[in-house]
């Protein structure tokens, strides 16, 4: 059964927490170069196989019992709000190569394979496996997820640029962390409870 209230939270969590990573700002780079609806396929393609593996993962964890799951997620958000907290600002200088072509296929493949090998074992795709091991809901947590990475994918294609200039990347990592930190908490809480 779908919950909304689940896919809600899994959304604003992912959502923040993608904002200020690297797919941002390869969208923005790939969404100047190219035809936008093309970038936007091909990441979306990539982004749906990374839920589909992170909540496969996650739901795993839901076979372990329920305390040492709770812990493992609590000591995991920990490192997640750590990784964002302590992270340096740095600016993304990778350059992309231009497909010899722009077609659809070319553009597609191209941003499927830079998000597909990028955002591998990323951030969001642990706290993705967390949320799901965390709620039981592969649905809801997969809806929430893919949404909310296609979401900042979308913003970083069409309008990261402008996006930036009013919200600063410092405060969105910070409030991502924040969400993680009381994750953690209360994932650890339960654990010990």
């Amino acid at each position: 059964m779908l919950s909304l209230t689940v896919a809600a939270v899994v959304f604003g969590v992912v959502f923040l927490a993608e904002l200020p990573d690297k797919t941002a700002l390869a969208g923005l780079m790939l969404g100047t170069r190219y035809r936008a609806s093309y970038v936007f396929a091909g990441v979306a393609a990539a982004f749906l196989v990374h839920v589909v593996l992170a909540v496969a993962a996650g739901s795993v964890l839901t076979l372990l019992p329920h305390r040492l799951v709770q812990g493992l997620v609590g000591v995991l958000f920990l490192i997640g709000a750590a990784v964002l907290l302590l992270k340096k600002d740095e600016e993304e200088d990778e350059e992309v190569r231009k497909p010899a072509d722009q077609s659809f296929w070319k553009v597609a493949g191209s941003g499927f394979t830079l998000i597909l090998v990028a955002e591998f074992g990323d951030l969001t795709q642990i706290m993705t496996a967390n949320l799901a091991a965390r709620y039981d809901d592969p649905l809801s947590v997969g809806l929430g997820a893919v949404l909310a990475l296609w979401a900042v994918a979308a913003l970083g294609i069409l309008g990261g640029r402008t996006l930036m200039k009013y919200v600063p990347l410092r405060l969105v990592t910070r409030v991502a962390a924040l969400l993680m930190l009381g994750l953690a908490a209360f994932s650890l809480y339960e654990a010990v409870a």
